[in-house]
Formats: structure tokens, C-alpha cells, sequence
């Protein structure tokens, strides 16, 4: 059993967002349902779903609470493909795109981000820091080569 597992709020669609994650994303399932009635809020389900080996749990409780940007979700992602997947996917709020981060359609954010990154944030050369925060900050969705391209100081387009 992993120790700290994220658990996840949601007024009425714990079962729903189980069942849209696990079609998301690859080697997931659905572990377990629960309802527990005669509380508070009335019936409440609990959910567990396992997220590329990350377990979280889901709960229908009413709408006591909202998601916020306060808290979000990294999918590391090797190709412009993955990211691509993932963005089409999970992005539901074209609004609330920047620089990597989405909204999907129950509120929760995510962030689509290139593993790339790791290694071009942890850069000493000021220089090729500057060009690829100056290059990531226009972007919503990430383009690995663009990012790339400025890292290397070879211009963006």
C-alpha cells in the first residue's frame, strides 16, 4: 500500500471521473466502489482507481468543495505525442491553458509537461534558462521542439 494517496472530492461524479481516468490513461482500473449511506451528505460513494500505478481515491459528497489551481497533477511525457494525447484528452477550459497547465471537465488541473524540462530547468547557463522560460511562458500547450530550439538558442518560430 502506497503511503500518502491523493483523494479527490467531487459533488456527484466520483463513479463518472473513475471510469473517464482509467480510459485516459494507460495500465489503470478501476480497484474498488463503496457507498456509504446515511451520513451527512446522504450517500456517499468512494472510489479507487489506479493511475499509471499511482493510486487515488474518489468520493461523491456533496458540493462542500471545489478543485482549485492550488492543486495539481504532473504527467511527465517523453514525446510531443504523449503530451498531444494527454492534452486532448484532459482539456476541457481553453481558458485556463498556460504554460503546460489544463483544466479538465470536472475542474481538476493537470500538468502536461516534457520530461525534457527537468533537465532544461535545472540549467546554470542564465542564458538558455531566460530562452526557454521566455519560450515555455507564451506557450499553453508544450512543443517539445520549440522549447528545444530555444534551449539550444536556435530561434523560435
Amino acid at each position: 500500500m502506497q503511503r500518502i494517496t491523493p483523494h479527490l472530492w467531487f459533488d456527484k461524479e466520483a463513479k463518472e471521473a473513475a471510469e473517464f481516468y482509467t480510459s485516459v490513461f494507460p495500465e489503470s482500473k478501476i480497484k474498488g466502489t463503496t457507498t456509504i449511506h446515511n451520513t451527512p451528505s446522504g450517500s456517499v460513494d468512494i472510489v479507487t482507481i489506479e493511475l499509471l500505478g499511482q493510486e487515488f481515491m474518489l468520493i461523491s459528497a456533496g458540493p462542500l468543495f471545489k478543485f482549485t489551481e492550488a492543486i495539481s497533477f504532473m504527467i511527465h511525457c517523453d514525446t510531443q505525442e504523449e503530451i498531444d494525447y494527454y492534452w486532448q484528452r484532459l482539456s476541457a477550459v481553453p481558458e485556463a491553458e498556460q504554460c503546460g497547465w489544463l483544466k479538465d471537465k470536472y475542474g481538476l488541473s493537470w500538468q502536461i509537461v516534457p520530461t525534457v524540462m527537468d533537465e532544461m530547468m535545472r540549467e546554470k547557463d542564465e542564458k538558455k534558462l531566460a530562452r526557454v522560460t521566455e519560450a515555455f511562458l507564451k506557450m499553453k500547450k508544450f512543443d517539445i521542439a520549440a522549447l528545444k530550439r530555444a534551449y539550444e538558442g536556435r530561434g523560435q518560430d
